[in-house]
């Protein structure tokens, strides 16, 4: 996925801005950056590559070479970034945290009108430089940023460093989160409120979907209002968001305890004790024991001095083998027990048959999993949440092809709770895991846990609702790439 933080203050921001950025790094595990301006020095910029190693290594010795009051810093997932700019809007830095669908046919109509792009990584284009050139076809930053708005397919929120302040914009629909926050000598904006109660800043509020500000040291300006409709990421709190988050005053942890005190109420299931897969796993295992009246014990926990959530290798195998080193099994605790573990999520499910084996090595007499979303059914076409390349990796799709011999069949009967299909393919999960039981989160009780309105949620990968930023916003707009570009 991602994210950002960018600080602009009346003193130099260096400080901020590192350990800021610092408090995404569970968002991203490719690439980080930062850049900060001075009006003498000007741009300065360092982008280092994350797969094998932590932010903070990375940037720690470099940061005497930030000079300024203000800068911008990512966590990526995709491209390197940021990206430096010099166009008839002046100079400035962009950051995105965006997956852009039709990538190469935006860039395609840019190639045909002249427009060429300089930053390449593996031989793709770097979708963040994309957004670049779409800003400067406006004739100013809010033009811009509304025909990023009106030509992707996909989500983009931004951080804009310019030589006047940061100009923040979050996505048209809302799926990714942009958080305002405030100290006396500055202004400060984030994909995580975590990054903001150690640097000492205040939450001011979530900006709306497609709103754009300006933050100057003393200053935020509202540049555009939010639009009427909004489509966040319901797994911002499932699985992305660190605890100690909020999006739009929700607390992540809070939201994964209700979730699963509501499944733990309802499961008729006799257990020993509950036990959270570590991290994202903890919260609804700690709802669930209190929901069910069964005791929270450490049967699997995570090794955290060399395995750091960050280190991500290429090679699939290999991921898998990372994951399985990362958790350490509590042999004194297992055996004998019937134990339930709560996860965030099952994408392929191979960590967990994996891990249901050690369980059940090291002495569990039943493994049960309850996991805190309903089956992932649909692929995301608006966040790159997995590294998945195709639906068929999800073991969903897999099992649904086996049954009906064509993976996109009777989809929305698998995914709705209740019907014979989705109990025959939960089933199924549990039986390829080698699980005693498997259970879900039914979609309204995740809903209710999060306390929004379900129109407000996007729960594309659920249920295969959610609409694309260009249904809600072209109305009034051109609706081809060449009547702009």
């Amino acid at each position: 996925m991602g994210g950002f933080f960018g600080a602009v203050m009346a003193k130099p921001c260096v400080n901020d801005l590192f350990y800021g950025t610092d408090y995404n790094s569970h968002l991203g595990t490719k690439r980080a950056g930062m850049v900060t301006f001075d009006p003498i020095e000007g741009f300065n910029r360092k982008i280092h590559k994350l797969e094998r190693d932590y932010f903070r290594s990375k940037f720690e010795d470099e940061l005497d070479s930030f000079v300024g009051n203000q800068g911008i810093g990512v966590i990526s997932d995709t491209d390197p970034q940021p990206i430096i700019v010099n166009s008839h809007l002046g100079r400035y830095a962009v950051v995105t945290v965006a997956k852009i669908n039709n990538l190469r046919e935006i860039a395609d109509a840019l190639l045909a009108k002249g427009m060429h792009f300089s930053e390449l990584s593996a031989n793709k284009i770097n979708q963040t430089e994309l957004v670049a050139l779409l800003i400067n076809m406006g004739k100013d930053f809010v033009d811009g940023i509304n025909l990023v708005y009106r030509k992707i397919k996909g989500s983009c929120s931004m951080l804009i460093l310019t030589e006047d302040g940061i100009i923040a914009a979050r996505d048209y629909l809302g799926r990714t989160p942009v958080i305002i926050g405030r100290k006396p000598d500055g202004y400060a904006a984030t994909s995580e409120t975590s990054a903001f109660p150690n640097l000492d800043y205040e939450v001011v509020r979530d900006l709306g979907p497609g709103e754009i500000v300006r933050l100057r040291a003393d200053s935020m300006e509202q540049l555009q209002a939010p639009a009427a409709k909004e489509q966040i990421c319901s797994f911002l709190w499932v699985y992305y968001g660190f605890p100690a988050s909020d999006y739009l005053g929700i607390n992540t942890e809070a939201m994964r305890e209700a979730g699963g005190k509501m499944m733990g109420e309802k499961d008729p299931t006799d257990a020993d004790c509950v036990c959270g897969i570590p991290d994202s796993g903890v919260g609804h295992a700690l709802g669930y024991a209190e929901g069910h009246g069964i005791p929270y014990q450490r049967a699997v926990l995570k090794y955290t001095p060399t395995w750091p959530r960050s280190f991500t290798p290429g090679n699939q195998s290999r991921r898998d083998l990372v994951a399985k080193m990362k958790l350490i099994p509590n042999r004194a605790i297992l055996k004998d027990k019937r134990v339930v573990f709560c996860d965030d999520s099952i994408v392929r499910g191979t960590q967990l048959r994996d891990n249901v084996r050690t369980f059940f090595g090291c002495g569990a007499k039943e493994v049960h999993a309850r996991i805190s979303c309903p089956p992932l059914v649909y692929g995301c076409p608006f966040i790159g949440f997995t590294s998945s390349k195709s639906d068929m990796e999800l073991i969903t799709r897999q099992i649904i092809k086996d049954f009906e011999g064509d993976d996109k069949a009777n989809l929305e009967l698998y995914a709705t709770a209740g019907t014979p299909q989705y109990e025959r393919m939960v089933e199924e999960i549990a039986r390829r895991l080698g699980l005693s039981t498997l259970q879900f989160s039914e979609l309204d009780d995740m809903i209710a846990a999060i306390g929004l309105p379900k129109c407000r949620i996007c729960t594309h990968c659920f249920d295969g609702t959610g609409c694309q930023p260009d249904v809600a916003y072209r109305a009034d707009h051109p609706d081809t790439l060449s009547d702009e570009i």
